[in-house]
């Protein structure tokens, strides 16, 4: 259709008056029963070039509500406000699709949903040109969208996609959803796209031809070492369609100093935390490279690229080669810094849908020192094959994985196996999984925390391998009559039971969680934490050279907490709990408050303490404080400022950035970070400058 839209939310050209309009939605949250009362009309158009979504919904007043101006902000931008969120699957596989959200104050948010083992995940990082607008006619909070077809993979083959919309109104608490979803379902579960036949769609898109060079200037000054630095970093970053469903990533000497800092966190574990990906080359088709195993056994896991050395460069090539055949092929090299050699790093991925119900994964992993180019004797690789199992009628997922590590001189216990099921329907979730890993199984470029053990007393860190079996359930009802009650959890309950490599018992660790949400959707709930260990390696969780000793150990913790209703100006959080730790006692506090000052401000402060007293061995209080002020000058301009305080690993943080996006995904950015101890002294500080400009052709 050969139609010119100027976007800006009136939807008075004349084209939108002759499409035909999908209503009809339905409840989804607080209730997910029968259709919407406030309804939403969608419309759905391409002229070759753009794919047009319009959508009005039909509120019953013209207050509008938002809490945040910021892009990629799911939690606020999305969530918390009123906004209009269209899902597309150009590949017509329930494996991955294109997310695009906008709310009433022209904030947008893009992002890929992909595949998980037992269902989907978001990720709001992903990003690409479009173009959003709104308007609130009367009462109607009219949407409009503009989305570049090259901007998109398809399958030339497919006559049709999968599309899914839903709408948040923060005003009275609603998701409503094209599609009659349960609630026990995500939003974005692609099993309930619907199907939608495209007319006329081209051939062959256009190829996109995007070239982001930046210049970033970076001061940091060490002041503990006395020694400071100043630095210009160019860098280079080009995306390319080879075709309509394949993309070639590149990126050449890239700077990541505008991504937020991670969430400091108070670690009472023997083990590392995760935390997620945040830079963009990573992210494109980031369900194939992520998803080669499980959470906490997973092969790939792309933060320790870069880790230890700059990147010097980094290639990708993802996409579909048939309509039921994905590829990944990933390669980056990082530089030599001091005693850490260059590494190079390659990924390839195969995935392949055999069926309706089945699909398949097979991978190989490689990380090797190079010498010029060179590779030395110095790899680790791992290779494997995982099996995803989905009923038609969408009650049963289950997960088969296999992998085998390789690395110099060393045989033997050296793969990892895993078979899980999983169960959903209205008011119940079960599942059940049994995993193995063999002290050898060395991955590199991976995440799997628990096979090495650090003894606090000797000061080393032993490989061991293990055998864990988890199960889980939960039973919700949902009350028909009640004006007050949304919903009951009865159970959800959950028990992981390990097993060292002789089949002696490790671990056992159980939850049991019962919760009142409330029909506003505020809650209450508590929480019941049992832990059997078997103790292997000395443990010093408070940190002062007195550890906990091998033996059995067996304790209960419980917790309460309330978390009020999110569609006011002021939100908070707080929860108490109290229980046995090891020998001792644990005590911890937590809190958090939010409040909004939009369409100007969203400040939230939360805190948490932590008290452990481990008698003779010692008492230590643990706290942990992080604000987050956010300053919205337009949806374009945007001041974060974040101050985090960990007595834990004895650093206060600030990271303060300013951030301008003057024109679609060309940024300025301007990041203060700032590093003090316990006493208050300072032990570092920079200031990153960084421009990038974004051409398409």
């Amino acid at each position: 259709m050969d139609q010119t839209i100027e976007v800006d939310g009136r939807l008075v050209e004349s084209v939108w008056e002759t499409l035909p309009k999908y209503t009809g939605f339905y409840n989804y949250l607080p209730t997910d029963e029968g259709l919407a009362e406030n309804q939403t009309e969608l419309k759905v158009f391409h002229n070759g070039e753009y794919l047009f979504v319009s959508a009005v919904y039909h509120d019953t007043t013209s207050e509008v509500q938002l809490s945040s101006l910021k892009r990629d902000d799911i939690g606020n931008t999305v969530a918390e406000s009123e906004t209009f969120v269209f899902i597309i699957d150009t590949q017509l596989q329930q494996q991955s699709a294109y997310y695009f959200a906008v709310n009433m104050g022209g904030a947008q948010v893009d992002g890929l949903i992909e595949r998980i083992n037992e269902g989907y995940s978001l990720s709001s990082n992903w990003n690409t040109v479009w173009y959003a607008a709104t308007h609130v006619n009367g009462t109607k909070k009219q949407y409009e969208l503009k989305i570049p077809l090259k901007n998109l993979s398809f399958n030339q083959a497919n006559e049709a996609v999968a599309i899914q919309s839903y709408v948040r109104d923060i005003k009275n608490n609603s998701w409503t959803i094209m599609t009659d979803l349960s609630r026990n379902y995500r939003l974005f579960d692609l099993r309930f796209a619907q199907s939608f036949k495209i007319d006329q769609l081209p051939k062959a898109t256009n190829a996109r031809f995007a070239v982001i060079p930046s210049m970033t200037v970076n001061y940091n000054s060490d002041i503990a070492n006395n020694f400071d630095d100043t630095s210009f970093v160019p860098s280079l970053d080009v995306q390319y369609n080879v075709s309509s469903s394949m993309k070639l990533d590149v990126t050449l000497n890239p700077d990541f100093s505008q991504i937020d800092v991670d969430q400091q966190v108070t670690n009472l574990t023997r083990f590392s935390v995760f935390f997620p990906e945040q830079r963009n080359f990573f992210l494109e088709n980031a369900d194939l490279f992520s998803n080669l195993g499980l959470s906490d056994v997973n092969p790939f896991y792309s933060r320790r690229i870069g880790a230890q050395t700059a990147m010097q460069f980094g290639v990708k090539l993802s996409g579909n080669l048939t309509a039921k055949t994905r590829i990944g092929l990933l390669n980056a090299q990082t530089e030599k810094e001091n005693e850490n050699g260059p590494q190079n790093y390659s990924v390839l991925v195969g995935e392949h849908q055999l069926s309706q119900r089945l699909a398949t994964t097979a991978f190989l992993i490689n990380r090797q020192e190079t010498s010029g180019f060179d590779f030395k004797n110095d790899y680790n690789r791992v290779a494997g094959l995982n099996l995803n199992y989905r009923s038609l009628n969408r009650k049963w997922t289950g997960v088969a994985n296999m992998a085998q590590s390789f690395v110099p001189n060393e045989s033997g216990k050296d793969s990892f196996y895993n078979v899980g099921m999983f169960y959903n329907v209205r008011g119940a979730e079960l599942g059940a999984s049994f995993r193995q890993v063999q002290r050898n199984y060395i991955t590199d470029v991976g995440f799997t925390p628990r096979l090495l053990n650090y003894d606090a007393e000797r000061d080393i860190t032993v490989r061991e391998g293990y055998t864990q079996s988890s199960i889980e359930g939960i039973f919700n009802h949902f009350p028909e009559n009640s004006t007050k009650i949304n919903q009951y959890r009865y159970f959800f309950g959950s028990n992981d039971t390990y097993w060292d490599e002789d089949g002696k018992l490790q671990q056992s660790s159980s939850f049991y969680n019962t919760a009142l949400f409330f029909k506003e959707l505020s809650a209450v709930y508590l929480n019941v934490y049992h832990d059997y260990v078997n103790l292997k390696y000395a443990f010093d969780p408070l940190g002062n050279g007195d550890s906990l000793l091998p033996d059995e150990y067996q304790f209960f913790r419980a917790r309460m907490g309330y978390n009020s209703a999110r569609n006011n100006n002021f939100v908070y959080s707080g929860f108490a709990q109290y229980g046995q730790f090891y020998s001792g006692l644990n005590t911890t506090l937590g809190a958090t408050v939010n409040y909004r000052l939009l369409p100007y401000a969203n400040l939230l402060l939360s805190y948490q303490m932590d008290d452990l007293d481990l008698d003779e061995l010692g008492q230590q209080t643990f706290h942990l404080t992080r604000f987050t002020g956010e300053v919205f000058f337009t949806n374009r301009l945007n001041w974060t400022t974040y101050v985090q305080y960990s007595t834990q690993n004895d650093n206060l943080n600030i990271n303060s950035r300013l951030q301008w996006e003057y024109k679609p995904l060309s940024y300025v950015y301007l990041v203060l970070t700032d590093n003090f101890n316990e006493q208050l002294n300072r032990t570092n500080w920079g200031i990153a400058f960084k421009v990038n400009y974004r051409l398409d052709f």
